[in-house]
């Protein structure tokens, strides 16, 4: 497991582009049977990729979690980027196709990914919070997902939102996640800007070709700063930090967010002439 610090937006100013990235950018998330998992002191969320091929996949608890298994104290969200598979929860089977999602609450033991096709196999972007209450598995696919159009082609920004872990679909603890998806034309994502200083958020950038790319705009709203995203990358996104993002043409992404509540009209929206 690899550890991310909490930063201080007054260092984060300085900082080059090497250590942006090396602070809230994440790659490489998904590699044939192995799990690839990063932990933020941002809320303490947990952001992790599993590939299964030929191996069955477990999350499990350990030292740094000081918990006997994964889910002990948290919840999580899976959403499958990939093809076919099947995610096993204490011996109860589900049937993970492409862009289906699923909430696991707290309490939940032995967790395993398996492949149904090694030549087409799954991609499970997983993301996981502590949780003080224990809510019912819930499997969400993507037909299920509460859909919310916004944006306008004018404004380069239609797209639609689907809410798959979200208080008005399912209930859960702090966790909340869902799927954008831009139309074509459209390549800029979460504008007008705008923080949640009680809730931080994981953007996952997909549906991207080889020669594309997102520019993820972060930092405080007078000092701002981006990181260039490709496929399949994830970035971290602080409380304090903006998180808008314009593509080289239109993609998708997953978001992902905790902290201390679950109302998404808590923002504080900024002026796009006052970005610096």
């Amino acid at each position: 497991m690899e550890i991310r610090y909490a930063s201080n937006p007054k260092d984060v100013k300085y900082y080059t582009t090497d250590r942006l990235r090396e602070e809230f950018h994440i790659q490489g998330l998904f590699a044939g049977d192995k799990i690839k998992m990063v932990y933020s002191h941002n809320d303490r969320i947990i952001v992790a990729g599993l590939m299964p091929v030929s191996e069955e996949l477990h999350l499990e608890g350990g030292k740094e979690l000081a918990s006997e298994y994964f889910l002990e104290r948290r919840e999580m969200g899976c959403i499958n980027i990939g093809g076919k598979g099947v995610i096993t929860v204490d011996g109860v089977k589900y049937e993970m196709n492409p862009r289906d999602g699923i909430y696991i609450g707290m309490g939940s033991k032995d967790i395993a990914f398996m492949a149904e096709d090694s030549k087409e196999p799954p991609k499970f972007y997983v993301v996981s919070c502590p949780a003080h209450a224990s809510y019912p598995i819930v499997k969400i696919d993507i037909t299920k997902a509460k859909k919310v159009p916004l944006g306008s082609a004018q404004d380069c920004n239609k797209r639609v939102i689907n809410q798959y872990i979200h208080p008005e679909v399912i209930k859960s603890c702090q966790l909340a996640m869902g799927l954008t998806q831009l139309e074509p034309g459209s390549n800029w994502n979460t504008m007008p800007s705008h923080t949640h200083d009680r809730r931080m958020e994981v953007y996952l950038y997909l549906d991207m070709g080889d020669n594309d790319a997102v520019f993820h705009m972060m930092g405080e709203p007078d000092e701002t700063r981006h990181i260039v995203m490709h496929n399949e990358e994830a970035v971290i996104s602080p409380s304090w930090s903006i998180h808008s993002g314009v593509g080289t043409r239109a993609y998708s992404f997953i978001w992902a967010m905790c902290g201390e509540n679950q109302e998404f009209n808590d923002m504080d929206f900024i002026e796009t002439r006052s970005l610096r």
